[in-house]
């Protein structure tokens, strides 16, 4: 994944607010989290891909989508090329946080314990996705 430094969308904050609804700005502009299990997304099993909610970049496809018991929708790799991450050491820890690689919205974090076959847990707000089913 590349780092998250240059992205080839780029919008002032004022376009943001007027394109996000307040929560979307929130996360993706703001970093911020949903509540867990306030997605439905958390639960949607079809096939299909889920799109970053700010540009419309496909970021993971359903097929990598497990339940982790978290509240949020969680997947164990994503699309190529479609995420850049940073290093995130608010709250006295450091996670690395996940970005669309298109325009930079923050989605959420990835940690150590997915199941196989990469032992990764993409947890990604769910308001920050968009569910195109296929």
């Amino acid at each position: 994944m590349q780092s998250a430094e240059q992205f080839s969308i780029v919008k002032s904050d004022d376009e943001w607010r007027r394109e996000l609804t307040g929560e979307q700005y929130r996360v993706l502009r703001r970093h911020g989290t949903e509540r867990a299990g306030t997605s439905e997304l958390n639960t949607e099993d079809r096939a299909g891909v889920f799109r970053c909610a700010g540009c419309g970049q496909e970021l993971f496809s359903s097929a990598g989508k497990f339940d982790s018991g978290t509240g949020w929708p969680s997947f164990f790799a994503p699309l190529p090329g479609a995420l850049a991450t940073r290093q995130d050491r608010s709250l006295l820890m450091r996670r690395t946080e996940v970005h669309c690689a298109r325009c930079g919205g923050h989605l959420g974090h990835v940690f150590p314990d997915g199941p196989p076959p990469t032992g990764q847990r993409y947890c990604i707000n769910g308001v920050a996705l968009r569910f195109e089913p296929r």
